[in-house]
């Protein structure tokens, strides 16, 4: 099959080996896909990855053991727990030690013809939500997965930090769900689209140290930083960005202050799914580019043009 691949450099290939489905998975033929700041990080070495990345994805089931959902449209959990560990046992399989991650830890990813997830890791999408809209589930469960960790007031001064894929991703979700935060960035362009879509926005240059809670979008390991710089003090900060870089941080400041950081990983599809499905969040706009999987390599490049929001890849030949 056709698949883009991270061995010493970004390739793409199409004598990859064709996916075989174990009894419990089903084999999917992916139909759009979309490129995040993670996939742009394991591309500079971040996790060590080396395989498919990818794991915001659509795709069409083609062979599984449950009769019911051959053909059926989905979308997928990307973290596979081994069910029986004592985190599992606790629901909380995201943190199995035993895990794979779609296109990220010890399993091939979406960027290719096909994919392999468990059964239940599957959630069929409405008809009503097109591909485009679909790839964006996992992102935008990702940002509910703050609303599920800490309660935020609505009154509450929030800033997200960064202009780009996610700190946008993250703004329209407060913003569905009737908060009123503040994105902070560098970049003109961004900044002025993102206020278009009726988001408030600021220089990050001319920000105030005075915010509730800061939620870190930049993709930037300096952001931790600067988090700490324009939290207020019993403030609350929220790390939403992994980096292949590592970087030094003195967390006096926190302690200084008593700011609480948490960190915020991947969530829950069904409030995504049903946020997609209604209307509510709309991120299209986003939508910078679409390239053919054969064009994978100038897709990963326009991904990390700081003036591009999203990046899509579609399968059809």
């Amino acid at each position: 099959m056709r698949a883009l691949v991270l061995e010493s450099v970004p390739t793409v290939r199409r004598d990859y080996p064709d996916p075989r489905p174990s009894a419990t998975e089903a084999l999917i033929r992916v139909r759009m896909a979309g490129i995040c700041g993670t996939d742009l990080e394991l591309v500079r070495g971040y996790m060590g990855y080396r395989g498919i990345p990818g794991h915001e994805f659509v795709g069409e089931v083609v062979a599984t053991n449950s009769a019911s959902l051959i053909g059926k449209r989905v979308v997928g959990e990307i973290n596979c727990a081994c069910g029986n560990c004592d985190l599992c046992v606790a629901n909380l399989g995201r943190h199995c030690p035993n895990r794979t991650v779609l296109g990220i830890l010890r399993r091939d990813g979406a960027f290719a013809d096909y994919l392999l997830l468990p059964e239940t890791n599957l959630i069929e999408l409405p008809d009503r939500i097109p591909d485009e809209l679909g790839v964006f589930v996992e992102p935008i469960a990702a940002a509910y997965e703050i609303l599920d960790q800490i309660h935020l007031a609505r009154n509450e001064n929030v800033l997200i930090l960064g202009d780009g894929r996610l700190g946008a991703i993250v703004a329209l979700v407060l913003w569905s769900e009737a908060y009123d935060p503040t994105i902070g960035g560098h970049h003109i362009e961004k900044l002025n689209l993102l206020s278009a879509l009726g988001l408030k926005v600021r220089l990050e240059d001319d920000l105030p140290a005075s915010f509730d809670t800061v939620i870190d979008c930049t993709g930037d390991p300096k952001g931790v930083k600067r988090a700490l710089e324009l939290v207020r003090p019993r403030g609350r900060i929220v790390l939403k960005t992994t980096a292949a870089t590592p970087t030094e941080l003195n967390l006096a400041p926190a302690i200084i202050n008593e700011v609480t950081i948490i960190g915020s990983r991947c969530g829950r599809f069904a409030p995504a799914v049903d946020a997609l499905s209604s209307g509510r969040i709309d991120p299209r706009p986003l939508i910078s580019a679409v390239f053919p999987l054969d064009d994978g390599l100038a897709a990963l490049q326009a991904a990390a043009d700081p003036h591009n929001f999203k990046v899509l890849l579609t399968m059809s030949s």
